[in-house]
């Protein structure tokens, strides 16, 4: 069970992980050894994956996100795990998530342009073990991009 001074410690650094602890202890009220110590406990705790920054990926140059929709032609014997491993070899493919519904993956792929992904297509995604089909959403416009966990409604 998460107390509230711990819900408020995630909630900053979610926000901004660059807080320094000084920092961090005077938006959650705490001075700055105690918040030490909790921030210690929680890193310990595993709830915290890693510290990153959010780039922008439209001035990078990486104009489309697709979201591929994945169907394998089985999942016996290796083909999920070889399927999986060969996903995470392809930095294009930022986010990959098991589904139910029509389609065994989505797969959130950002490219520099229709040019790059169809390349992708079919020099790497068609030929991942197991393939049997692809079916590909264009993203027109992001509504919402955010990293922020809801951690109020947990646990």
């Amino acid at each position: 069970m998460l107390d509230r001074m711990v819900r408020r410690i995630l909630h900053e650094l979610q926000r901004d992980a660059r807080l320094s602890v000084q920092e961090l202890a005077a938006r959650i009220g705490l001075s700055a050894t105690p918040c030490w110590r909790r921030l210690k406990e929680i890193e310990k705790s595993g709830l915290i994956r890693r510290h990153t920054v959010l780039l922008d990926r439209e001035a990078l140059g990486l104009k489309e996100c697709l979201l591929a929709h994945v169907s394998l032609l089985r999942h016996a014997g290796n083909t999920v795990d070889e399927f999986e491993r060969a996903v995470l070899e392809h930095p294009e493919v930022i986010e990959c998530y098991s589904t139910t519904g029509d389609a065994d993956y989505i797969l959130k792929i950002v490219v520099a342009d229709m040019k790059a992904y169809d390349d992708f297509l079919h020099r790497h995604l068609f030929n991942m073990p197991g393939v049997a089909n692809v079916r590909t959403a264009v993203v027109l416009r992001e509504v919402k991009y955010d990293t922020l966990l809801p951690i109020e409604q947990g646990h």
